[in-house]
């Protein structure tokens, strides 16, 4: 499996891209860092992300509360006030709004932190950071990891450095895994392939996005080239682009994809690019492509694998660039950050040795 081989400290890296903080305090020591395990890496982020977020403030919010007060304080509930006879003792239920640290957005943080501290191959050191960390949020409650809404979690300009700490949260608890052992938990797999897919899919697209906007890096969705409207296309699936890059007037659509197996193995022991993901990017490049014209081309860009024969596809197709290459994940950076530079040669125009 792929992900067994992706060096430690480029997984980091695809999270910062995916998740937009490469710009956060602690990011290059980290990436220079040697990991051995995964643990290691998240308890790293969560220490030095969490360190940064007290310096610069944690997130606070306006949180609704309800208490029986001496004094009044924002508006009164008579209603309650008056079923509870609150007032022959001289106090008054008031609703108020208080500007609290115990937001969900750290509710999560200081949860997942205590759970890796509990179930994680973490080492004693990042242990200890993790420790350092935690008085910081004597002031957050302590909820189920199981409850965390996820997807409830909003993000603006005055919280966005938490997108990448929650986002590794997130990926914590996907990978919690009860034992046998009463009480007792370990984290598996982290990162499930799925995960690791969409977090490819995302790496790259953010990639481009920081280091290229003026390619106007997006995820459209491509519509069909129909010839004519038609009530009955809704059942059209949609064709929802990874990444499409532009550039005087050519388009690369870059579809991401993430497997144990490269290739497919035909009747005869022969190896080919998967028919149908092949088929898709065909379908994405010739809709794309209404003027006809060869503008738009396709890659299908798949992490290596330790697999001998690997992809390495570059034709044209009725007269559209088409092809299938592979990204090394297990390189050094530096390495990686070339191999992603090189692919924007295919928004050059076909080269003569592709077509003869």
């Amino acid at each position: 499996m792929i992900d067994r081989s992706i060096a430690i400290r480029n997984v980091y890296v695809m999270l910062a891209y995916a998740f937009g903080a490469l710009r956060s305090t602690g990011t290059a020591r980290i990436a220079a860092e040697e990991f051995d395990h995964l643990h290691d890496l998240l308890a790293e982020i969560l220490a030095v992300g969490v360190g940064s977020q007290v310096k610069r403030g944690l997130h606070r919010d306006y949180l609704a509360r309800s208490e029986e007060l001496a004094t009044v304080r924002g508006r009164i509930d008579v209603t309650r006030s008056v079923g509870a006879r609150t007032l022959t003792r001289g106090r008054l239920i008031c609703d108020f709004d208080e500007y609290e640290v115990d937001t969900s957005h750290n509710q999560a943080l200081k949860s997942v932190i205590i759970l890796l501290l509990r179930h994680g191959e973490v080492k004693e050191p990042r242990r200890d950071a993790l420790r350092r960390v935690l008085p910081y949020l004597d002031e957050v409650t302590l909820v189920s990891p199981g409850s965390i809404r996820w997807d409830a979690l909003t993000y603006h300009r005055s919280n966005a450095s938490y997108r990448l700490l929650l986002g590794v949260c997130e990926l914590i608890v996907r990978g919690l895994l009860p034992t046998e052992d009463a009480g007792a938990a370990r984290l598996s797999e982290w990162m499930s392939d799925d995960e690791m897919s969409r977090l490819y899919e995302r790496f790259l697209r953010q990639y481009y996005a920081f280091h290229h906007p003026e390619l106007s890096p997006s995820a459209p969705t491509i519509a069909w080239d129909l010839d004519s409207p038609s009530l009955f296309s809704g059942q059209l699936p949609a064709m929802k682009t990874d990444v499409t890059l532009r550039r005087g007037g050519r388009t690369l659509i870059i579809d991401a994809k993430y497997y144990k197996q490269n290739l497919q193995e035909g009747r005869f022991g022969t190896q080919t690019i998967d028919s149908s993901n092949l088929y898709q990017m065909l379908a994405y490049v010739k809709n794309e492509d209404t003027a006809c014209d060869g503008s738009v081309a396709g890659l299908l860009l798949y992490a290596q694998t330790d697999a001998d024969a690997q992809p390495d596809l570059d034709v044209v197709i009725q007269g559209n660039r088409i092809g299938a290459q592979t990204l090394d994940l297990n390189q050094p950076w530096a390495s990686i950050a070339a191999r992603l530079e090189q692919v924007l040669d295919w928004l050059d125009p076909v080269p003569e040795a592709v077509t003869s």
